[in-house]
């Protein structure tokens, strides 16, 4: 027996007033809904409806189990429409990881669009240069830099990230004004910890120049770097979208945008066995179209010509 089909056919019986009623309503042939309410009886071993040829009627015992079987059947239309929301409807929490410069500059920068868009999802952001396992500390979605090694994570690809050269107009002032990468290993540099040991890879056309200048301070934190660099302690490389407002009110000065630099990968990933849900389709669709390929910043194209970007 369909327990959870009985109990339907029970309360509609009782609300019908018969069960020739309540057959035609449930789509079914008098005879079978007999047949469901019996089975309803001798499972629970006592009768619900008193029947004769003429009519029936509710026992004591059924009053009280119909209206048992009513708020039964509303807590599990309730809780299937609970499952179908979270399937129609972006609601519930979102776990999400990302590297801290682009996390500070790029990302919750842009988090008002998204909660424009979907106010029911509760945002918990971690910001951390470490490479998290999403399965084991239980994140939903991670961003992503560099080549992604092969795994179980499904990947997105966004526009590639963009790195600038630049420079305070006093350190410049001070120092001069390098007219050629090759120079950058007279001067001053402050170095990000992670990569502070690296060479500055520059191409233009058939040229490439290695350069490697010599850091007056490294530091753990894009922020504290463009910090650094405000200062006049040195000249840096830094991601573009960190630079490019202190490039636009003229507190740093973008070198050699007609050069090339390195391009580092960039991707949104998530675990192939993650449900789909509305509220993580939701945040996918958002990050591609706002970080995508396509997704150009007006305050980068403005500041780099044509192919200069890494």
């Amino acid at each position: 027996m369909d327990l959870f089909r009985a109990m339907q056919v029970f309360v509609a019986t009782v609300q019908a007033g018969s069960m020739s009623a309540a057959a035609s309503g449930l789509g079914l042939s008098p005879a079978m809904v007999g047949q469901h309410i019996a089975a309803l009886e001798q499972r629970l071993g006592t009768r619900l409806l008193n029947r004769t040829t003429r009519r029936q009627s509710v026992t004591a015992f059924g009053a009280s189990y119909v209206e048992q079987c009513r708020d039964i059947l509303d807590r599990v239309a309730g809780a299937e429409r609970e499952a179908e929301a979270l399937q129609t409807e972006a609601r519930g929490p979102l776990r999400i990881t990302a590297p801290m410069t682009f996390g500070t500059e790029g990302l919750v920068p842009a988090l008002g669009r998204y909660r424009a868009r979907a106010p029911a999802v509760i945002l918990d952001i971690t910001l951390t240069d470490r490479t998290v396992d999403l399965v084991e500390e239980g994140f939903d979605l991670a961003f992503r830099i560099g080549t992604l090694p092969d795994s179980r994570l499904i990947a997105r690809p966004l526009a590639p990230y963009r790195m600038m050269i630049g420079a305070a107009p006093d350190y410049l002032a001070r120092r001069g004004w390098p007219g050629h990468p090759g120079e950058l290993a007279c001067h001053e540099a402050v170095g990000f910890a992670p990569s502070a040991g690296s060479p500055w890879r520059l191409s233009k056309g058939t040229e490439t120049v290695e350069v490697t200048p010599a850091r007056s301070i490294t530091v753990n934190s894009g922020p504290a770097v463009r910090a650094a660099a405000r200062a006049g302690l040195g000249v840096v490389m830094q991601p573009a979208m960190l630079l490019a407002p202190d490039v636009a009110v003229g507190s740093l000065v973008a070198l050699f945008p007609d050069w090339q630099l390195r391009e580092r990968p960039f991707s949104l990933v998530y675990d192939r066995d993650r449900r789909m849900t509305a509220r993580l389709r939701s945040f996918i669709n958002f990050a591609v179209a706002e970080f995508g390929a396509s997704a150009v910043s007006v305050s980068e194209a403005a500041l780099c010509a044509p192919g200069s970007d890494p």
